[in-house]
C-alpha cells in the first residue's frame, strides 16, 4: 500500500508570520530615526550648556543703547564683557537667582575700567560706566574737573567736536584727554563746565562700593546722581568691557538689506576698550 502525501510542501508564509517579517525593515528605520533624534537633542543640549557656561563664567555680549559713554562707546556698539575680571556674584548667572551672597573669586576693579553693573535699587537694568572711585576714595567734580582724594585729575583739550544724539539733535562739545592717578588715559566729552553735574559735593565711597561716571560727562546719569545710581555695590558688578565685536549706526532698517554694509562702522570692529 502506497502511503500518499509522504512529502508535503510547506504552506506559503502569509498571515501573521509573513506580516512580521515584512515589518522588520520598518522597525529598523524607526530605531535609526529615534537614535538620530536623540543624538540631535544631545548635541543641542551640549551646545546650550556650553553657551551658558561661556556666558556665565567667561564672556557675555552687550549692546550700547545710549550715548552716556561717548566718545569711548557709541550707540549701536556690541561688545564682549569678561565675567571673570572681578569674580562672580549671583548677577553673573542667567536670570540672577539669589542662590548666594557676595562674590566668589572677587577682586577690586582698577580706576579707569569700563564696567557693566546692575543698577542699584533697580537690579533688572544693566548700566555701563567708567570706574573712577574705589572704596574709601573721596570724589568730587569742581568746574567740570574730576577730583580724586582732593587732587584734580589732569585733563588736556583735544578738539572741539559736534556729535549727533541718537534720538536727534546736534551737540557741540569739547573733547579732553583725561589721565587718572594710576596713569590710565581716556577721552571725555564736556558741553561746558557749568552744567548741573559739573559742581558736586564731595562723595566718600563706602566700603565694598565703587563710584562710576560716564565719559559723556554732561549727558550721563551716574554715581553723581545719588537717588538714581549713587554708589555701586561690588556685588552688582557684571564684568569688564573688553572689545567691540560689531557696530552699526542704525541708519539701515532690518529689511533694507542694500543699506546694511554702509551702516556698519568697520573702523570700530574688534577695537579694544580703554
Amino acid at each position: 500500500m502506497i502511503e500518499r502525501d509522504e512529502t508535503r510542501t510547506a504552506p506559503p508564509e502569509t498571515g501573521e508570520a509573513g506580516d512580521a517579517k515584512k515589518s522588520k525593515p520598518a522597525d529598523s528605520a524607526l530605531r535609526r530615526t529615534a537614535s538620530e533624534y536623540r543624538e540631535t537633542a544631545q548635541t543641542i543640549l551640549i551646545a546650550v550648556v556650553i553657551a551658558l557656561g561661556i556666558r556665565t563664567f567667561a564672556y557675555e555680549p552687550f549692546n550700547i543703547p545710549s550715548g552716556s559713554m561717548i566718545p569711548t562707546l557709541q550707540v549701536g556698539d556690541y561688545l564682549f564683557v569678561s565675567k571673570f575680571s572681578y569674580g562672580y556674584s549671583h548677577y553673573s548667572i542667567p536670570l540672577s537667582p539669589e542662590i548666594f551672597e557676595g562674590r566668589i573669586f572677587g577682586s577690586l576693579p582698577e580706576r579707569g575700567d569700563v564696567a557693566v553693573f546692575r543698577k542699584p535699587n533697580q537690579d533688572d537694568i544693566d548700566y555701563i560706566k567708567r570706574i573712577v572711585g574705589l572704596p574709601g576714595d573721596r570724589i568730587q567734580v569742581i568746574g567740570g574737573v574730576l577730583h580724586i582724594n582732593g587732587s584734580p585729575v589732569k585733563r588736556e583739550k583735544v578738539a572741539d567736536r559736534i556729535y549727533e544724539r541718537h534720538n536727534g539733535g546736534r551737540v557741540s562739545v569739547t573733547e579732553y584727554l583725561e589721565t587718572l592717578p594710576n596713569g590710565r588715559k581716556h577721552f571725555i566729552y564736556e558741553e561746558n563746565d557749568s552744567e548741573f553735574l559739573d559742581n558736586t559735593p564731595e562723595f566718600v565711597v563706602p566700603k565694598d562700593h565703587i563710584f562710576a561716571m560716564g565719559d559723556n560727562r554732561d549727558n550721563s546719569q551716574d554715581s553723581r546722581v545719588l537717588h538714581e545710581v549713587g554708589f555701586v555695590p561690588l556685588e552688582n558688578l557684571i564684568g569688564r568691557a573688553q572689545i567691540i565685536f560689531f557696530s552699526h549706526d542704525s541708519s539701515a532698517r532690518f529689511w533694507e538689506v542694500w543699506r546694511w554694509a554702509p551702516a556698519i562702522r568697520f573702523g570700530r570692529l574688534f577695537n579694544g576698550i580703554e
